[in-house]
């Protein structure tokens, strides 16, 4: 009797071309290298010209593939000419973004201004540039949206990050139904609160930590590395049946 088994895709991304937003640390960083160690040719893009090219020039010492490109993001009309006058991009991991926790009361127009100019609109506007760019190619691709455990749930002093978050997967299905016919896969990592130089200082407040780990069911923070399997998984042609939906990396917080 033949028995046909199965053959694995690969998670390798060999030939292909991925750009990071917020690429200089924290998660940025930690997927472009991910990438960059799966194969893949990566530019990491960010305000802070010397923080990407260390972590370039780190990558490449590696003997894999990295460029840097200063971009603000929040500038629209510069992230699309970056985009346009690029070879297409068949990866894009949107990462930037920030918050500015805050009780219900005390959030400032200004604030939540800045939040969702860059949480949202940077980042949808990031997501048309480099699938348009992929369509005029006729290349196939994966955008891979950085969003949050705080885009499925709620939490107080969260009440603006949350709507950027939920705005995020709600522009995320609309985009997977409309790059389908493209090939163009989109979708969103959901974390949970993960050690990063952004969030290490909310957990110097002990009571905060205290009932951060009391809902990380794992009981435990993220690290980084929790997120680099999950983004080489989401660029590659093992997820390639998966678009319009969030892989949610959050130890256990969502499933009460």
């Amino acid at each position: 009797m033949t028995v046909t088994l199965t053959k694995t895709p690969s998670f390798r991304l060999d030939g292909r071309r991925a750009l990071v937003t917020g690429g200089g640390r924290g998660i940025g960083l930690a997927a472009a290298s991910a990438l960059a160690a799966a194969g893949a040719h990566v530019t990491l893009a960010a305000r802070t010209q010397a923080e990407i090219e260390a972590a370039a020039a780190a990558i490449r010492a590696r003997g894999e593939k990295a460029d840097a490109l200063v971009l603000d993001v929040t500038d629209v009309a510069a992230t699309r000419a970056a985009i346009a006058n690029a070879a297409p991009f068949h990866i894009l991991v949107n990462n930037a973004g920030m918050n500015r926790p805050a009780l219900l009361p005390d959030v400032k127009t200004e604030d939540f201004d800045a939040i969702f100019n860059l949480n949202v609109r940077a980042a949808f506007f990031a997501a048309q540039a480099v699938a348009l760019r992929l369509i005029a190619a006729k290349q196939p691709g994966s955008i891979i949206n950085m969003s949050s455990q705080m885009g499925h749930v709620g939490a107080a002093r969260r009440s603006v990050y949350c709507a950027t978050k939920h705005a995020m997967e709600g522009f995320t299905k609309a985009m997977a139904i409309e790059l389908a016919p493209h090939n163009i896969r989109v979708n969103t990592i959901a974390p949970t609160f993960i050690e990063t130089p952004m969030t290490r200082p909310f957990f110097q407040n002990e009571a905060f930590r205290a009932d951060t780990l009391k809902r990380i069911k794992l009981g435990r923070l993220g690290q980084l590395e929790d997120l680099t399997g999950a983004v080489v998984f989401l660029a590659s042609d093992a997820a390639a049946l998966m678009t319009g939906t969030s892989l949610v990396v959050d130890g256990g917080w969502t499933a009460e």
